[in-house]
């Protein structure tokens, strides 16, 4: 947990558990690649052809490799914003040596048929993704982390194809599948732009989910004939697992990407319908155990079923959640995809996957814990959609009333300031204002004010969204704070810029009788200013209003916020 801690405050991996599914994508998907590998081997080695398994292989490891492809270059590209001028050069093609001997020397030897190769690999594999998970938690280490995952990911590829046997066929189709993979993950990965990065998770998870599927279902059909008991349950939970993250992924896409409403979408009976849905496919695995052993035409129809009936559960769980909780949705997606490989290492009886599969999953759960506690909610109220909710409250009506402010007056108060911090939120994103933002903060620190950033744990549509946005725009990350870390400072702030935050900032989550009671918040109405940039007086997601908005000192500052920040940014450059 001290790891997991240390990456949601690290200003390097702000990327929390998704930095994992990035950086380390190919270690949730390269378990496609060894569950899809003899299938992929099979057809030239047996007469057996079940349902076109093979097939069923193929796009496995293509999707596998859109992910891995698609994973790094993302995070490459993240990392590189933090790069400063003033940072030591840095040499990552010197680890091409050791990959280039290690995997030479394991070819040759697989070669000779050394015995434990296999497993050997394994275990440089593993060791490899601890220690990417390990330097992810300090922005010193995080690029490292990111070469170890890639080598990692390398070293599990070469130890599954040593386990097929290196043939021309196999390396044919492997090669010809994979790279169509990574050419298309690549050139995902170089058109994302950070804005862009939620639903791009969203996205990428959804490709998992559907490898997960799809591997399992193949592994399946294609050793019916001669199957166990550990295998079938393992199977039909890498089905059921990976078609849930699959479709929910889909959905969370398309709430990020504003393609969908954010609001929940509340079916009738909801929790019926999910009970019945998990019911139906408890049902079915039920069936699928005693009865797919020897039929194929079974097997079939079972993990036919299941795959709609995990579809379905996919869809009906996360569209009832709102776009506020979108944050949480990515880190259990994330922690989903884990188990869905912690499922096939064992239905593959591979220790690799199953010990990955489960620092992901792990993971990925504290992940979602942490951020439950900084929106005050149940883990089991966002996944569900209003189980345990809180009862509604009746809104207080909010004394006082909105004052004004120019840009003029918001350049005075800056000006003036000896200590100001700056609180973001996804309008930020939208408005693209990181840019003028970070010029302001230039001009602001070259006359002698202290700036600095509080950024809350949920803010933005993913963890650390923002951070990656103010480190686009060359904001130094050593200004750039955690809740905990700058919490306190608030009173002896002279101007607290607040651009785009709602939910955040709102002093109504001190009461303890409202929506959001005991939510974690910034406590920026401590400041002597505050200045507050909105387009208007509309609520925040958690639709509360704030009372921070009418208090005696506090300004608003409305239009949008790229508009306002480059006016703040030239007034300030004519009071040279």
């Amino acid at each position: 947990m001290g790891t997991t801690l240390a990456l949601r405050k690290a200003a390097g991996p702000v990327f929390m558990g998704n930095m994992m599914t990035f950086g380390l994508a190919g270690l949730v998907g390269y378990r496609d690649v060894w569950g899809v590998a003899p299938a992929l081997h099979s057809p030239l080695m047996s007469h057996k052809r079940y349902f076109g398994h093979e097939y069923f292989g193929a796009a496995s490891v293509l999707l596998a490799f859109v992910n891995i492809s698609g994973g790094f270059v993302v995070t490459k590209r993240m990392l590189d914003m933090f790069k400063r001028p003033t940072d030591p050069p840095e040499y990552p093609w010197l680890y091409a040596v050791p990959a280039v001997v290690f995997g030479g020397g394991f070819i040759a030897a697989a070669s000779t048929g050394m015995s434990g190769l296999v497993q050997a690999g394994y275990l440089v594999s593993t060791m490899l993704c601890m220690g990417s998970i390990s330097s992810l938690a300090s922005q010193l280490t995080a690029r490292r982390g990111n070469i170890f995952g890639i080598l990692g990911v390398v070293s599990g590829i070469l130890a599954s194809l040593a386990a097929v046997g290196f043939s021309p066929e196999t390396l044919t189709q492997f090669t010809a599948v994979a790279g169509t993979g990574a050419l298309v993950g690549g050139l995902i990965g170089r058109r994302i732009t950070p804005t862009g990065l939620p639903q791009t998770v969203a996205a990428l998870h959804s490709v998992v989910g559907l490898a997960a599927v799809l591997t399992s279902a193949g592994s399946v059909l294609a050793d019916i004939g001669d199957i166990t008991t550990l295998h079938l349950t393992t199977a039909y939970l890498g089905v059921l697992i990976g078609g849930i993250t699959f479709t929910g992924s889909i959905v969370a896409f398309l709430k990020l990407a504003g393609r969908m409403s954010s609001k929940p979408t509340i079916l009738p009976g909801r929790h019926v319908i999910n009970s019945t849905l998990l019911g139906s496919n408890m049902a079915t695995m039920g069936a699928f155990i005693t009865l797919a052993p020897g039929s194929p035409a079974i097997a079939a129809i079972c993990l036919g079923t299941s795959t709609v009936l995990s579809f379905l559960k996919g869809y009906t769980t996360t569209a009832a959640i709102g776009g506020a909780d979108m944050p949480v949705v990515i880190t259990v997606l994330n922690a989903y995809s884990g188990f869905a490989l912690v499922a096939e290492g064992l239905m593959l009886d591979n220790p690799l996957l199953t010990s990955v599969g489960s620092l992901i999953g792990v993971s990925g759960s504290i992940l979602s814990y942490i951020m439950c506690i900084n929106m005050n909610r149940s883990l089991t109220n966002v996944l569900f959609g209003g189980i345990s909710a809180p009862a509604a409250q009746t809104q207080k009506k909010i004394e006082g009333e909105i004052k004004q402010t120019s840009i003029d007056d918001t350049v005075e108060a800056l000006s003036g300031a000896e200590n100001v911090i700056i609180v973001v939120g996804y309008g930020m994103a939208v408005a693209k204002a990181q840019y003028a933002l970070s010029e302001i903060v230039g001009l602001l620190r070259s006359r002698g004010v202290n700036v600095r950033f509080a950024i809350h744990p949920v803010a933005g549509r993913m963890p650390g969204q923002c951070n990656v946005l103010l480190a686009e725009a060359s904001v130094p990350y050593d200004i750039v704070l955690e809740m905990e870390e700058i919490n306190e400072d608030f009173s002896d702030t002279d101007v607290t810029l607040v651009i785009s935050a709602n939910d955040t900032v709102n002093p109504i989550a001190m009461e303890p009788d409202s929506a959001i009671s005991g939510m974690p918040v910034l406590h920026a109405w401590k400041s002597k200013e505050v200045i507050v940039m909105k387009r208007g007086m509309s609520s925040g997601y958690a639709d509360v209003p704030n009372p921070m908005f009418f208090m005696p000192g506090t300004r608003m500052l409305f239009g949008d916020a790229k508009t306002s920040c480059d006016a703040i940014k030239a007034a300030l450059e004519a009071r040279k």
